[in-house]
């Protein structure tokens, strides 16, 4: 699963492009980790980006 769950964050698709010019397809993910988080003061699990993590908008569980 590579969506956060906080800033919905989701797989990108586009091209790769080679020095020939020739194209094909490729995806970027972003960077998911699954962690425990605190949330109205109950803890659960959730899928959460690195920059979500970086950045406090969620609060980890003890």
């Amino acid at each position: 699963m590579a969506k956060c769950d906080i800033c919905s964050k989701d797989v990108r698709f586009g091209l790769s492009v080679s020095h020939s010019n020739r194209k094909t397809n490729r995806s970027w993910k972003p960077n998911v980790k699954k962690v425990k988080i605190v949330d109205n003061g109950t803890t659960k699990s959730a899928h959460v980006c690195t920059r979500c993590l970086r950045s406090n908008k969620v609060t980890r569980a003890v």
